[in-house]
């Protein structure tokens, strides 16, 4: 029963976002559920809760930046998907070409979001993980980790972003870039509003 009701709940909350798909997955929850028939009624649910993270991720594609840095987004690869169940909501977009690339990506429930807060929190456990390469920086107020990889034989210098938010992760990586770079396009992304969808 705490499953219809979680599944009502859920249909109520973006009836335009979701297709027709999900109510047929709502109607083979509860005819499932009535008669007795539980896995069935599970693996309906499991499809509803896909369906709405695929409604939610293709929401926060819409809040992304179009521009990263100077980098242009690349439309045809962006990538939205749901589990419905463990991690949830995988959210892609990437940037620029093959001489410099840049990409966001979102992932809800991310298994890294213990390990990230964990360093974050205990400065004694983020001191002897880091090094040189390692920073916690802050980003629109969200502590966040900063990782350089700088390749000796090209000269580049890569970086990853990681921020973490409740159980929502967003990464931001920039191909031969600088941390001004990076922490500036990082700050052109609708956090707040991407944590309050992706929750």
């Amino acid at each position: 029963m705490k499953f219809c009701r979680l599944a009502i709940a859920l249909m109520l909350l973006g009836p335009a976002a979701i297709a027709q798909e999900f109510d047929k997955n709502v109607s083979t929850a509860r005819s499932s559920y009535a008669s007795g028939n539980l896995h069935d009624s599970r693996f309906a649910m499991e499809q509803m809760l896909r369906d709405l993270d695929m409604a939610i991720g293709k929401e926060i594609l819409k809040l992304l930046p179009v521009k990263l840095g100077n980098l242009n987004y690349n439309e045809k690869e962006d990538d939205v998907t749901g589990s419905g169940t463990y991690i949830g909501l995988y959210v892609n977009r990437n940037f620029g070409t093959e001489a410099k690339r840049g990409a966001i990506e979102i992932i809800n429930n991310s298994p890294l979001i213990t390990s990230l807060n964990a360093i974050l929190s205990m400065p004694v456990i983020g001191g002897m993980v880091r090094d040189e390469n390692q920073k916690i920086i802050r980003v629109q107020g969200y502590k966040s980790i900063l990782n350089k990889a700088a390749d000796s034989e090209t000269g580049k210098t890569d970086y990853d972003l990681q921020i973490p938010m409740n159980n929502t992760l967003v990464t931001v990586r920039l191909k031969d870039s600088n941390e001004a770079e990076i922490t500036s396009a990082a700050n052109t992304i609708p956090l707040a509003k991407i944590v309050q969808l992706a929750q």
